[in-house]
């Protein structure tokens, strides 16, 4: 037998896989190309957009080194790898992430084609990227509109504009019976003619508050509620749909419904403020291009025609009814007579900027069907979908004309099984009256709610019986209705408690993701900024929420008021008073989000822009310190004390107003060297290093070593923000750690306090401790809401059906699961994961698990297996980008990757053992580590 077969036979016995004869490299492959984040984006505010794209490899190490974009302005001629627009030739650069345009001037309303072509380290060229990819350039400046005019049914008398809104105008006097709201909810249309060839058809349109499209009949696009919702003094969005599919060769008709939104919140029903920034209006102007070059394009003016919709009343806050028999058959088709329609009025506009809306919009995500329905009255039966989410119903019926069902979704069931919305805003219901023509199928079109139950009145399925159930309900669902943001990530473990805990987190983000993000999806549906970033690390590691986020920071530069103040509630729809209006916690999400953007996506210029703004805020809390120290705002609300929650029990606000103050300032100081700002980072470091002073001074005790009360707030804030010095941090660890099992691993933390208690255990090794304290089904948190039948997270650890069941705050640990037990960070001089850090920590009682996240170069993923004498961690790091991973094992213990030696492993790069780990550098590929 040769010496080579021995040594082969030897190896197989030994249980290790020689390495094969080498293979050709694999060819890199150019996959999700974007414009500004974006994928094929339709009305970018910019002149120079950037692109960016993702590649996927077989091969390990894979590093750009060369790419080529080529940009069209018409699709054939990029077929013939034609970039009329712009041809960069081949770029020596290992960049793919927000390349600046560089090629011709781009035109206002015109849509580009660009695709991408790279070549690796490898030498390695890929093809051309498949993806049709196109953007759209919006209507950047007011000539842009061709004189197009805002229209509707009718103005409102400017004596009854509520602008702020009044908060709570049901309990006043002065206002619970003042009539806003009653004013008609209109059709709008107009007919037009198509002569020749359409080469692309495109609609810039917007409806105030919200609006609907038809052309031909037909529903454009799959928004819900569009546009986004802003204050409508400053901006005002708009969207860009194309239409070409829509338009057909001869007569054409363009119909648009209207619906309130925010724009005007009817004084009824239940209302969290009485708001009228006006009557429903609208915007559009269609531009279409015949393929011999020619253009045309339609304008609203008053030209159109309007009368009202079956719509009578709609209300953010309350509800929609509906009343089929009052449809128009064919109202948005060309055939159709509006010979007894009016004249659309020429109404004022709003008085903010036109920009378009490149925020992911609100859409229909899911469908959910009926899990139990039941006869609970006799006029009503309740519906059970079985989850608690944001949406709306979906009802198919049949009945007589005239007969009138109502429909009231709730969270929560009393113990006659009758619907509660006592602590979601009530009353709340959706009413539909019936044209008696058969099947009828309706859903509400301006506004939703959360809930898991809906008590339908009148109507029931012909399998329940009752003689005032009247009406046949044939099918009805909810419809899960929420922002397109893209799910990024995915947790999964062999622990039914924490897989059941990652579900009850991930649908209060879903829940809660609209247009702004919201703290409750019904008796609030406000952009309380606090959540932002304490919950913003839970939220990108799942979705993609690059637009919303950068929405949410022009909301906040849009309410900044004069003296510096940035609202706790961005739009700031309602004036509340000093307390809930002024909280540091929650204004300092105009400094901290900017720089987390950064941090997740690499795009610096949302805090260049956003500069003024932060500057300005932290000068306004200057003004409220005394000494360096703030003392006003909400605290740790709904930390778990003796009293019902609330405003901070155990932690001095002053504590969490002065360590969140510190933290803008060390983060303003770190953003202006990334800015080239040099006076300012010492400005900032120097202002910073006085607050801290002053902190430690005030709150931290040396003999025993805690701060403030001891809390668990109060102890793992100023670990987490840099605030202990590095001669105490392990006196306050320690401390903190044995008070939390001093205390049997019992939750106390509140919305502020929980995200800073998770954050400080698992940056400094205790990753353990967050599980004990998470894993408890006894003791308020999400075991024991689980255990009460939540299947949202629930707005205070006892999940009370006093409060909000489904609630974005306290759903911290959804983070750890990725920034802990799954190990994914990045290096502190990385920014969107290109220098990956994957650190997992062995937990006791979650032996078996994965996370998945698909940051902006691709696809991460880290998965453990404890449950044998040996341990398997698998990961997958994406191209071109790498990663310095940390094995948590015994020192001198046998590691294999891929049933390979480490020493046959030349890619790899061993970095030495550390702290219990063994360290390695990785370039990207799959690798899976065995540690016997």
């Amino acid at each position: 037998m040769k010496k080579s077969t021995l040594v082969t036979s030897f190896l197989l016995l030994a249980g290790i896989v020689p390495v094969a004869a080498q293979t050709p490299p694999a060819r890199p492959v150019v996959v999700s190309p974007r414009v500004e984040n974006l994928t094929n984006p339709a009305g970018i505010e910019t002149l120079q957009p950037r692109l960016s794209w993702q590649i996927t490899s077989t091969g390990r190490a894979i590093m750009q080194a060369k790419y080529r974009i080529l940009v069209a302005d018409d699709q054939s001629k990029l077929n013939l790898a034609t970039g009329n627009m712009w041809d960069t030739q081949i770029v020596p650069s290992e960049q793919s992430l927000w390349i600046p345009y560089g090629g011709k001037p781009l035109e206002a309303g015109k849509t580009y084609f660009w695709k991408v072509q790279v070549w690796d380290n490898q030498g390695q060229m890929s093809d051309w990227s498949s993806d049709t990819a196109k953007f759209t350039v919006g209507l950047m400046q007011p000539a842009d509109w061709s004189n197009a005019q805002w229209i509707g049914y009718d103005e409102l008398d400017a004596a009854k504009r509520y602008v702020p809104g009044i908060h709570a105008p049901g309990n006043s006097k002065d206002y619970k019976n003042v009539v806003s709201g009653n004013h008609v909810l209109p059709l709008l249309r107009k007919n037009f003619a198509v002569s020749k060839p359409v080469k692309r058809a495109t609609a810039f349109i917007t409806g105030l508050g919200q609006y609907e499209l038809h052309i031909n009949g037909n529903k454009v696009g799959d928004q819900f509620m569009a546009p986004g919702w802003t204050n409508y003094d400053k901006r005002v969005l708009y969207n860009v749909l194309d239409v070409t599919k829509e338009l057909t060769n001869g007569n054409n008709a363009i119909g648009v419904m209207l619906g309130n939104g925010f724009f005007n919140v009817p004084n009824e029903r239940y209302r969290k403020t009485l708001l009228a920034y006006g009557n429903p209006k609208m915007i559009m102007k269609l531009l279409v291009e015949y393929t011999d070059g020619t253009r045309d394009q339609i304008i609203s003016d008053n030209s159109w025609k309007t009368a009202p919709s079956p719509i009578t009343f709609s209300s953010i806050y309350a509800g929609e009814e509906y009343n089929a028999t009052l449809e128009q058959d064919g109202w948005d088709k060309a055939a159709f007579n509006d010979g007894a329609w009016k004249a659309a009025v020429v109404v004022k506009a709003p008085a903010g900027k036109l920009v378009a809306e490149t925020e992911t919009p609100v859409k229909v995500m899911a469908v959910i069907d009926a899990q139990k329905t039941e006869k609970n009255s006799d006029t009503t039966v309740l519906v059970d979908f079985g989850q608690n989410a944001s949406g709306i119903i979906r009802i198919k019926l049949r009945g007589e004309k005239g007969q009138v069902v109502r429909i009231y979704p709730a969270e929560l069931v009393n113990e006659e099984k009758r619907v509660n919305q006592k602590n979601s805003g009530k009353p709340y219901f959706y009413s539909y009256t019936l044209k008696g023509t058969g099947d009828e199928v309706w859903e509400p079109r301006f506004s939703y709610y959360g809930f898991r139950y809906a008590e339908v009145s009148n109507a029931a399925p012909d399998t329940i019986k009752g003689k005032k159930l009247k009406a046949v309900i044939t099918e009805i669902k909810m419809l899960h209705t929420r922002n397109s943001a893209q799910q990024v990530g995915k947790f999964e473990s062999r622990e039914d408690l924490m897989n059941e805990t990652y579900s009850l987190i991930d649908w209060a983000i879903r829940s809660n993701m609209q247009s702004v993000l919201t703290d409750c999806p019904h008796r609030e549906k406000l952009g309380w900024l606090e959540q932002t970033y304490l919950m913003g690390e839970s939220i990108h590691f799942n979705y993609d929420i690059y637009s919303l986020y950068k929405k949410i920071v022009a909301d906040m530069m849009a309410d900044q008021t004069a003296n510096g103040l940035v609202p706790n509630i961005t739009p700031e729809y309602v004036l509340f008073d000093e307390l809930f209006r002024d909280s540091p916690e929650w204004g300092s999400a105009s400094v901290i989000l900017p720089y987390l953007i950064y941090q997740w996506y690499g795009d610096k210029t949302v805090m260049q822009e956003a500069w003024p703004m932060m500057t300005k805020y932290v000068t306004y809390l200057k003004s409220k310190a005394n000494g360096h120290i703030l003392s006003h705002g909400l605290g740790d609300w709904y930390d778990l004390g003796p009293n019902p929650p609330g405003v901070a029990q155990l932690t001095p606000k002053e504590l969490t107003a002065t360590a969140i103050y510190y933290y803008d300032l060390d983060l303003l100081s770190k953003m202006a060297k990334l800015m080239g700002k040099t006076a300012e980072v010492s400005q900032y470091a120097t202002w910073a290093a006085d607050v801290k002073k002053a902190f430690n001074a005030k709150f931290y005790d040396a003999a025993t070593k805690k701060y403030a009360t001891g809390s668990q707030t109060a102890m793992a804030m100023p670990l987490a923000v840099g605030l202990v010095e590095d001669a105490n941090k392990a006196g306050v660890l320690d401390q903190l750690k044995t008070d939390i099992i001093t205390n049997e691993s019992a939750l106390t933390a509140g919305d502020i306090g929980f995200h800073f208690l998770v954050d400080a255990l698992t940056k400094n090794g205790s990753a353990q401790t967050v599980y004990d304290m998470n894993s408890d089904e006894k003791v308020p948190g999400y075991g024991f809401q689980l255990k009460k039948g939540a299947t949202a997270l629930t707005e205070s650890w006892q999940a009370l059906d006093t409060k909000s069941n489904n609630h974005l705050m306290l759903g911290h640990l959804m983070q750890w699961f990725y920034d802990g037990v799954g190990g994914i960070k990045q290096e502190d001089t990385s920014v969107a994961y290109k220098n990956l850090i994957i650190a997992p920590e062995p937990i006791l009682g979650l032996d078996k698990g994965s996370v998945s996240f698909n940051s902006p170069y691709g696809r991460v993923y880290s998965e453990w297996d404890h449950q044998y004498s040996y341990r398997v961690f698998t990961f997958q790091i994406p191209a071109n980008t790498t990663a310095t991973v940390y094995l948590p094992t015994p020192p001198n213990k046998n590691i294999m990757e891929s049933n390979q030696l480490l020493s046959m492993r030349k890619e790899i790069k061993q970095l030495g053992y550390i702290n219990g780990r063994q360290v390695f550098k990785l370039g990207s590929g799959k690798y899976k580590f065995i540690i016997k």
